[in-house]
């Protein structure tokens, strides 16, 4: 090989960053699609990097352009267009250039629909839970109730698509379970799966590489290890699995081999499944990339890691002599998850750095990512080397630590849901016991120039509520009731509200006196009135003198407005920063959503709906 190829991955994460690391040590050339300043970006420097998302097909073009090879960190990527590239190939100077995608963007259109992949394993008899397709609709209650018939309760009902870690799965435990469901699900191409009593979950990474024509060459399975899943999310990795014999754990190498074989393309494969009451063994789901359940084997096989493993077999160039027997006894890893506070991780942190002992190694990973609650930004390995250690043992404090800050975590969250009860008065929208209304404290007060302009106000109230901001609205007339307009221009900050939002029609003066007359940021909402369609409130309100700015959005636009409030907040306070950021994804997900159904109906059955 007279030249390494130039290796591309699309996405910059964490998983990235570790594969960035292992090929720094291998003279390989890695260029990434990400943000600017994503966790890869952070250690590679090259010029060749592309800024931007990785969900944009053109941006992915450019990425092929200056690359050899592709590969992905994360599987929910635009198929069609790695389809392209490896099929059609990009255009570089007048010329098609066709570039691999590893693994197969097949295998990858494959994995993001949870239904086809688990059809898929079934029909080369691979065990997997009985499920069924679920009707979008007005038929959504009925076929919920076809899956109760036949799955019995309860059963899991899940999103096909761009769903991980515990994200879109429901959980059906009665008939009254329904309703909720169709409200916080229907939106979504969905499937129900019949739920499996289980005693373990444990996953193994497998190496594929594959012939030029396509079919498989080799397969490597790594040992099996136990996972532990706790909000949804993976916490701990123990190898060996605890309380697990040798044969179940080589059952399951060869179970997740078998899974691997039907898939296509190079690198490694993480393949997640539940060890049943009877030692039955189902396959719950798979990553065609390297995952959570590997990173143990930097420390504990460092001869041939999960990221040497992805380099070499996307290179071809896996020798046929290796071994993946760790050369430790046993090891745990520990996920770093965001804490209630943005510190909340230093504690563990510290942890790596005081603990000694004779029998046991710690090795401290961070991901150079900020936090956010319940966010993965790093991971702890422990190993130990002699036959009879007790890494629980050993490890306690790491996991009491790690255990207090998920308990933190939760805590924030439930206090974040308790209810004020207030009165409101009858003109506004009645608080109830679940209003986020605080007339006492606000961080955000709602003020129009008449009640006429209360309808326009409906979605920002919702808003608010939906982040539980506390908040208080009131009329102030900037012509009729100046007085009490400046009084609460004066007195926002020393009551400690953060933003103002203003909603005004016609000459629309509000805002900008409230801001001429504060410190606090002020939001102006154009009111459409009978005139100029809120033309003359628009520019009112956006066209204010030099030194007295008014943030302005659209005409009527007073989710926007909310939805800005919250942005302001997020700034010093993690707790929105992170809603916001749910919210944001949640807002791609409908999209994926709109757009999955479409496909799957057609466009006139569509607008028929």
């Amino acid at each position: 090989m007279s030249r390494t190829p130039v290796i591309g991955i699309l996405g910059g994460g964490q998983l990235g960053r570790m594969l960035q690391e292992q090929a720094a040590l291998l003279g390989i050339e890695l260029v990434v699609l990400d943000e600017t300043n994503c966790p890869v970006r952070q250690i590679n420097q090259n010029e060749k990097h592309v800024a931007g998302s990785f969900r944009d097909p053109e941006k992915i073009r450019e990425l092929a352009r200056r690359c050899d090879v592709l590969t992905v960190e994360i599987e929910h990527i635009n198929t069609d267009v790695l389809e392209e590239i490896a099929t059609t190939g990009v255009e570089i100077g007048g010329k098609m250039k066709k570039v691999p995608v590893h693994p197969s963007w097949e295998t990858l259109r494959l994995i993001q629909d949870k239904y086809l992949q688990k059809e898929h394993f079934q029909r080369a008899g691979i065990p997997v839970a009985p499920q069924m397709v679920v009707n979008a609709g007005e038929s959504m209650s009925n076929s919920l109730q076809e899956a109760s018939n036949a799955f019995g309760l309860p059963f899991m009902l899940k999103a096909r698509k761009e769903s991980y870690d515990g994200r879109g799965n429901f959980k059906i435990t009665s008939p009254e379970d329904f309703e909720t469901a169709v409200n916080t699900m229907g939106k979504f191409s969905l499937y129900a799966e019949k739920f499996l009593p289980f005693r373990k979950e444990l996953a193994v990474m497998v190496i594929r590489t594959e012939s030029e024509e396509g079919e498989t060459k080799s397969l490597y399975a790594y040992p099996t290890v136990e996972t532990i899943h706790e909000d949804s999310v993976c916490t701990k990795v123990f190898y060996p699995p605890r309380h697990v014999s040798n044969e179940i754990c080589e059952a399951a190498k060869d179970v997740a081999s078998n899974v691997v074989r039907t898939l296509k393309g190079r690198g490694v494969f993480a393949v997640e499944m539940f060890l049943l009451e009877n030692d039955e063994l189902v396959v719950n789901e798979v990553a065609p990339r390297p995952h959570n359940s590997g990173h143990f084997t930097i420390e504990s096989v460092p001869s041939m890691s999960q990221y040497k493993a992805q380099l070499y077999s996307i290179l071809d160039i896996i020798p046929s002599s290796i071994k993946l027997q760790p050369r430790v006894s046993s090891a745990m890893m520990i996920n770093i998850l965001g804490g209630a506070q943005e510190d909340s991780h230093h504690s563990l942190v510290d942890l790596t750095y005081s603990i000694y002992r004779d029998s046991m190694d710690i090795f401290l990973h961070l991901y150079g990512k900020s936090s956010k609650p319940g966010r993965k930004i790093g991971h702890i390995t422990v190993t130990s080397h002699a036959p009879d250690s007790n890494l629980e043992e050993l490890a306690a404090p790491l996991i009491k630590e790690a255990d207090r800050i998920r308990q933190d975590r939760i805590e924030m969250k439930s206090t974040q849901l308790r209810p004020n009860t207030i009165e409101s008065p009858s003109q506004f929208p009645r608080a109830t016991s679940t209003s986020s209304r605080d007339p006492k404290s606000p961080l955000v007060v709602v003020t129009m120039g008449s009640d006429s302009d209360l309808p326009v106000l409906k979605g920002a109230f919702e808003i608010l509520e939906h982040f539980r901001v506390p908040y208080d609205f009131t009329i102030t007339s900037a012509h009729r009731t100046p007085q009490r307009m400046s009084e609460l221009a004066k007195s926002a900050a020393g009551r400690g509200i953060k933003v103002l939002i203003a909603a005004a029609g016609g000459a629309a003066a509000l805002p900008g006196m409230l801001a001429s007359e504060t410190t606090v940021p002020v939001i102006g909402v154009p009111v459409k009135a009978t005139h100029l369609d809120g033309y003359d409130s628009l520019l009112s309100i956006v066209q204010m003198p030099r030194g007295c700015p008014v943030a302005t959005v659209g005409i009527n636009n007073s989710t926007n407005a909310a939805i800005l409030a919250v942005r302001i907040l997020g700034t010093h306070d993690l707790l929105y920063r992170q809603a916001l950021a749910d919210y944001i994804e949640q807002m791609g997900e409908e999209v994926e959503a709109k757009a999955t159904k479409l496909q799957d109906i057609g466009w006139k059955a569509y607008l028929s709906k």
